[in-house]
């Protein structure tokens, strides 16, 4: 089963902009002066790894993992009996101008990855047969978005994939035959369909389709009948399915709808009604349920407030997963790859100083085989914690996130990173991240916030952004800075503004409503004009303007606030250090956003530094701009903040 949501519902633009007083005083107590901290290379933060990605073939016969090739990261294979030896180890793709993101295997022969052109986020299905190492693109429609919707796993040959190359403001399904490219429509899109969904035999049995405000999820039995409407909630409610029982006939839903907490329940398409209470939560969301193919049965949720936490619902689940985090004590496990018999599979230990290190794990004889770290380089000893903290805004919301001190040095009068997420409908997690263990192992503090509209918290904490970009979004940050200063962990000289996506917004945003607060500014692929932002949207977003409007603003009732909120608008506010960063094939945030914030500044004769890269979308994808990036991030911090970190 496959829930596709290419644009839909409460959560629909959680991707689209993607890439206080204290109460937990007791997190940022002054850490005693320690022996110096080794400081490492950047480039052993932000390089490939020499190999990750491990995935088990169903049968169990066959490992398949990434490493470099050419600089990029490709697809390589060995028959599982070779593991931990370097004995037929055979590449299988030979991508050059990107590294390949992810992929699985179709079957015991082919494995599937997704590539775009650049950045561009038109992406192509592609299956390579690991037997002759013929690479096939699946979906060679110049200028469409493809994706796969359900994987098909009880069908070797084929996959379901969505595709806009008929209308490129939605998505019809096919069914793909992976050896020849031979392709079928199984549905086509009306035209306001915003997500299919399939059940466990991969059949198309329901759909979300919108007028803009308001979803309407359609069902049927069968294929051979039509998607009638069910249910109907304005996109501020949910009703997502989220599984099906083992018979396919009911589903199980993730719905906040007359709540403000998305709880799992049952869910009968006959009585379009929220049945029995599987789970619910009083602090976060819960929408997600695991689910056994081998066994047929629901497994385990998860809760996230400060960190994420498991939740079973099955025994069995319940007893690997002690099983192996007895065996691993100090870090998170999550399983990356399961066999078909679910008896073998690849274990992920992490936490937040490390990426960690990947495991074979044998489920009958309760064995873990480490396949390898995903970074040797780094010692997980000198990397800093990421502490969960939380504060309260000016209005009164509890903002909860997470504050990395760098080792060796007391938690007072630090130079700070302030580093807001993207979406900005999503939401910081606690774990591992390359930057932030970069940041603090150059002497900074990073302050990362979960500001209001940050998903995951409920509907009222998410409704509480709608329209306020640069407004109250902005001052739950401001209020988090203000806090640090408060409890001298920040030296209000020395803060910093770091972001991508809307996180850059909120940096441009930043240095033009509290000019005074900030010392220097990084803005990554960031937003700086409201108006011509909206003018620049993709075409699969069209069926949600409406939504927009209502969650962003309108451009012709809401004028004066664009113009009050827009940075590129207000430049001569600007006095910050400012350097931008800009992918030319960014479809999200189109390089025209970057151009005139550089521009209006310019004019002004005040600092900026731009770099923009001509094969990158929204994010820098390829190792020599990432370094090439971080590298100038780097020097441009250093010189407006003067940070300081012990050298060995």
């Amino acid at each position: 089963m496959r829930f596709h949501t290419f644009l839909g519902g409460a959560s629909a633009l959680a991707a689209v902009f993607a890439m206080s007083t204290a109460t937990v005083t007791t997190m940022i107590a002054a850490t005693p002066a320690a022996a110096q901290v080794k400081q490492y290379e950047l480039r052993d933060f932000f390089r490939n790894p020499e190999r990750a990605y491990f995935r088990l073939s169903p049968d169990g016969k066959t490992i398949g993992f990434m490493q470099p090739y050419e600089s990029r990261m490709n697809i390589f294979v060995q028959p599982f009996d070779k593991v931990g030896t370097n004995e037929d180890i055979k590449r299988v793709t030979a991508e050059t101008a990107r590294d390949i993101p992810n992929f699985f295997f179709k079957g015991s022969n082919h494995v599937l990855f997704t590539k775009d052109f650049g950045g561009d986020e038109n992406f192509h299905v592609v299956t390579a047969d690991i037997r002759t190492g013929v690479v096939k693109d699946l979906t060679p429609h110049e200028g469409a978005r493809a994706m796969i919707l359900d994987a098909l796993p009880d069908d070797d040959d084929h996959i379901l994939v969505m595709h806009n190359k008929r209308d490129k403001r939605i998505f019809d399904v096919f069914r793909v035959n992976v050896k020849t490219g031979e392709e079928k429509l199984v549905a086509q899109n009306p035209g306001n369909i915003t997500s299919w969904n399939t059940d466990h035999d991969g059949k198309v049995r329901a759909a979300s389709v919108t007028d803009g405000v308001n979803n309407t999820l359609l069902y049927r039995d069968s294929e051979n009948e039509a998607l009638k409407p069910i249910v109907t909630t304005n996109f501020r409610e949910t009703v997502a399915i989220v599984g099906w029982t083992a018979d396919s006939k009911q589903m199980y839903v993730a719905s906040n709808r007359g709540r403000d907490k998305m709880a799992l329940f049952e869910f009968d398409p006959k009585t379009a009604k929220e049945g029995k209470l599987v789970f619910e939560h009083g602090v976060a969301d819960v929408n997600s349920l695991g689910w056994s193919r081998a066994r047929k049965v629901v497994t385990q949720t998860t809760v996230e407030v400060d960190k994420a936490v498991p939740v079973f619902f099955d025994k069995e689940s319940e007893r690997v997963y002690n099983a192996i985090k007895a065996q691993l004590p100090g870090y998170e496990i999550s399983v990356q790859s399961l066999t078909k018999d679910e008896q073998r599979m690849i274990v992920a230990a992490i936490n937040d100083r490390t990426p960690g290190a990947r495991y074979v794990y044998d489920a009958k004889a309760n064995k873990l085989a480490k396949l390898g770290d995903i970074n040797p380089r780094i010692a997980e000893s000198d990397m800093a914690e990421m502490k969960p903290i939380q504060y309260t805004s000016r209005d009164g919301l509890t903002i909860r996130g997470y504050l990395t001190l760098p080792k060796g040095v007391p938690a007072k009068n630090l130079p700070v990173i302030v580093n807001p997420h993207g979406g900005p409908w999503a939401r910081d997690s606690w774990g591992y991240s390359p930057e932030v263990q970069f940041l603090a192992n150059r002497g900074y503090a990073v302050f990362q916030m979960n500001f209001r509209g940050s998903t995951g918290f409920g509907r009222k904490f998410w409704e509480a952004s709608f329209k306020q970009w640069g407004l109250t979004m902005q001052d739950d940050i401001t209020d988090g800075v203000r806090w640090l200063i408060k409890e001298g962990v920040a030296d209000p000289k020395r803060i910093g503004i770091y972001g991508g996506s809307y996180g850059g917004y909120a940096t441009l945003s930043g240095i033009t409503k509290t000019p005074d607060l900030y010392a220097a500014a990084v803005s990554y692929v960031g937003v700086s004009n409201m108006f011509t932002f909206l003018n620049s949207i993709p075409p699969y977003w069209k069926p949600f303007a409406e939504m927009m409007k209502e969650m962003v603003g309108d451009q012709e009732k809401d004028k004066a606030q664009f113009t009050a909120t827009s940075p590129a608008l207000n430049a001569d506010k600007i006095k910050t250090p400012l350097f931008v960063a800009q992918g030319a094939k960014d479809p999200r945030v189109v390089k025209a956003e970057s151009d005139q914030m550089v521009e209006a500044l310019k004019k002004r004769g005040v600092q900026v530094d731009y770099m923009v890269k001509e094969n990158e979308g929204h994010g820098f994808s390829n190792q020599e701009n990432r370094f090439e990036f971080y590298e100038a991030m780097e020097k441009f911090f250093a010189k407006h903040l003067k940070a300081s970190a012990g050298k060995s």
